[in-house]
């Protein structure tokens, strides 16, 4: 009989990709059914897989009784928490936790969660703004004391982002600006295809102690090569431009609240010291892979008439 893996944030981008994956691969589909929680079985992406044939159920992650229900029966739980919904990280604590105590209570036997490091650690109070990677740090760390068998599967910065990044000027040429120098890389993810990707070897490896890390990224990439790379798709020239804090944060500022400015502002400043994964090597996850990542180029082929 196959073991039901509970998917939570069903409809989102993550939850969405593993959901994808899942279905798709011969065995896995063999080996797990889902069961996808979504806040909002009406909305167009729930009712799509519902139509799949995939269990749909109703639930809030801040509902412990929804919670309860969601993760009743299962074997694995994968669990993705949203900051920017709310930008705060209280709540998606407090929904990790409830998730958390359900998983233990229900004798889950494997608990993926997606989670990122804990930024005013790694820099030693230097930078205590970046709340999306703390609050998932905190999260993280009450799932290890839980004792679950859990998975922290760790997505790099979204390629999907990079359609703010790089803005086309008045001659047709595209400019990228940033605090940092433009010898500064990143580990990026394309989150729609390879979030499943990387949840897949989750699944196909589980932690054989108390937790396994996977660091769900295609590569790191300097601000350089990303130019580079999208000069050699698009064709036409991208330049990476070094500016000053106060210009980066004053643009930021137009459109943002001052502690989302700094959230921004301070993430990209960690991808100088210690870096985004505190200087983690990808290569034992990514040989976990039974597929090869998206890669920069690849996303910006397929995205070309974006910038064209």
């Amino acid at each position: 009989m196959s073991k039901l893996i509970t998917v939570f944030g069903a409809t989102g981008t993550q939850g969405g990709s593993v959901i994808r994956t899942i279905i798709a691969d011969p065995k896995l589909s063999n080996e797990f059914r889902v069961r996808a929680v979504t806040r909002d079985p009406c909305k167009p992406n729930a009712k799509a897989l519902a139509e799949q044939g995939i269990e749909l159920i109703q639930g809030d992650m801040s509902s412990p009784a929804d919670v309860a229900k969601a993760v009743d029966g299962a074997h694995t739980v994968y669990l993705v928490t949203n900051f920017w919904d709310t930008m705060s990280a209280k709540p998606e604590i407090l929904q990790g936790k409830i998730v958390t105590d359900a998983c233990n209570k229900a004798g889950v036997k494997h608990l993926i969660f997606s989670s990122l490091i804990n930024a005013a650690k790694a820099t030693e109070g230097r930078l205590v703004n970046i709340t999306h990677f703390d609050g998932k740090a905190e999260v993280e760390e009450y799932i290890r004391e839980s004792g679950i068998p859990a998975s922290f599967v760790m997505p790099g910065i979204f390629m999907t982002e990079i359609f703010s990044f790089i803005r086309k000027q008045e001659d047709g040429s595209f400019i990228l600006a940033t605090p940092v120098s433009p010898r500064t890389v990143a580990p990026w993810i394309d989150p729609g295809i390879d979030t499943g990707n990387f949840v897949r070897a989750a699944l196909q490896h589980p932690p054989s102690d108390n937790a396994n890390i996977i660091y769900a990224a295609s590569d790191y990439y300097s601000f350089e090569q990303v130019a580079a790379d999208f000069t050699s798709v698009i064709g036409k020239p991208l330049s990476v431009v070094t500016i000053p804090s106060e210009m980066f944060k004053a643009g930021l500022a137009v459109s943002l609240p001052p502690d989302m400015v700094e959230e921004i502002y301070e993430n990209l400043v960690l991808l100088e010291e210690p870096g985004y994964y505190a200087g983690a090597d990808l290569t034992s996850s990514l040989e976990l892979l039974s597929e090869r990542p998206v890669s920069l180029k690849d996303f910006f082929e397929r995205n070309r008439g974006h910038w064209e």
